[in-house]
């Protein structure tokens, strides 16, 4: 088959034409007095001759960083060429892809462009297409999940993208509701005025004044404001190549949760939820950073997601609490650990204003640990780790040490025969695909 190589959007210039810019800006953050000195020594019209020099060249590196990136599909693998000074070649191999995410900043909804990003099995970094015409992108996407899945080349393009069904949809008022009823909602803005204030008495510094309130103040608006931006419009939809995830207010993003790649889920439920039946679904992918599947949503739906995603996993209703002689170990706090094993899975549950439960599938456990410190080893109590394929540990605190001793062999033994009889993850698993 002849290999075709294709070029980004024409308006990607523009974008790494900023490169450059950004450098100088860089610089002038990162030394500000050097920068100050030297901008007062230049006169106006040595400032518009480097603006006259500067804008074009920018312009022009935008314009071959562009020229010389370059992007194909071949037989086995996604092969993209970049590189202006120092060349990059990339072979992206089409069996170990692991999902294709479509991104779109505001900029780039005006203008009609989006960006694909690829996780791949086993790299932490997200090689990107960026950018790309909307109808190019979600062909080429297709295509690429197609491929993925083990459609014929010749095939592939006809595939399509598959279908999607929608089962979840998060209001936008009910999401600012659920901000609202958490504790970082109302201790933030408190901060934002209780510390500065408490700096300025002291101090009577500006300066100081402005840096206790500036850091306050932007955590503020990450955690409140941007969670709010960013989580808008939460949508879940079902399609065989996993579950699809739409989201944002400003910058749309478009994510994919593989079937049977979930390593970690973790339902959350906040003290001033739990009467309204409330929990925040998060989760761990391998070569992944999609860290959310459920913004906020009744407990019964949360669940029919998760069953859609990790099927046969379910939350299990009874947990053996801690021994109480943990509270010596652990004080107050000891009473919202618990420790419970299913068939599928392995549940840890910890807190008691924010109440999380941890949940990993007994074939997603890479190694169990035991860790005992000498005040535990006093009071007869340990820890229990489990280490997933994601980079993550689920810790299942303050257990019997005697409990914890057989857990860990029990465990090894329940992962083991987990992954023997687990059924090998594939996408679109039609005929289609066995066919090819």
């Amino acid at each position: 088959m002849e290999v075709v190589e294709r070029r980004l959007h024409p308006v990607t210039p523009l974008r790494r034409a900023w490169a450059p810019i950004a450098i100088i800006i860089g610089w002038a953050v990162h030394d500000p007095d050097e920068a100050h000195r030297r901008l007062t020594q230049l006169t106006g019209t040595m400032l518009l001759l480097g603006l006259a020099v500067l804008i074009p060249a920018a312009a022009l590196y935008g314009f071959l960083s562009w020229w010389f990136t370059h992007f194909a599909v071949t037989g086995t693998e996604l092969r993209i060429r970049t590189g202006l000074f120092f060349r990059r070649s990339a072979h992206i191999r089409l069996d170990r892809l692991q999902a294709v995410d479509v991104t779109q900043p505001l900029l780039a909804r005006f203008i009609g462009v989006v960006k694909l990003k690829l996780d791949v099995i086993g790299t932490e970094k997200k090689d990107e297409l960026a950018y790309l015409g909307e109808r190019d992108a979600r062909a080429l996407r297709a295509e690429l999940l197609a491929r993925a899945a083990g459609f014929a080349p010749g095939t592939a393009r006809e595939v399509g993208e598959a279908p999607v069904r929608q089962i979840l949809r998060v209001p936008p008022r009910t999401l600012a509701a659920a901000l609202a009823l958490t504790g970082t909602f109302w201790a933030l803005p408190l901060a934002a005025v209780a510390v500065p204030t408490a700096m300025w008495l002291l101090t009577h510094s500006v300066v100081a004044l402005l840096g206790t309130a500036i850091p306050v103040i932007g955590a503020m608006g990450t955690r409140s404001v941007g969670r709010f931006l960013g989580e808008y419009d939460w949508t879940v939809g079902e399609s065989p190549d996993g579950l699809r995830i739409d989201h944002g207010l400003l910058d749309r993003a478009h994510e994919t949760v593989p079937p049977g790649r979930v390593q970690t889920l973790r339902f959350v439920e906040p003290l001033l939820w739990r009467r309204r039946g409330w929990v925040r679904v998060e989760l761990r992918v391998a070569g992944s950073s999609n860290t959310v599947l459920v913004p906020v949503a009744p407990r019964a739906l949360a669940e029919d997601v998760v069953a859609r995603v990790a099927p046969g996993l379910t939350v299990p209703r009874v947990f053996t609490p801690a021994p109480a002689r943990a509270r010596w170990c652990v004080p107050l706090w000891w009473r919202g650990y618990g420790f419970a094993v299913t068939d599928a899975v392995v549940a840890s549950r910890r807190g008691l204003i924010r109440r999380t439960v941890a949940l990993v599938p007994h074939a997603k456990v890479q190694s169990v640990r035991l860790t005992q410190g000498p005040w535990q080893r006093l009071h007869g109590v340990a820890d229990l780790l489990l280490d997933t394929g994601a980079n993550s540990t689920v810790r299942a605190r303050a257990r019997d040490a005697d409990e914890a001793a057989a857990l860990l062999s029990a465990q090894a033994e329940r992962s083991r025969t987990g992954r023997r009889e687990a059924r090998p993850d594939r996408w679109m698993s039609g005929e289609g695909a066995e066919g090819a």
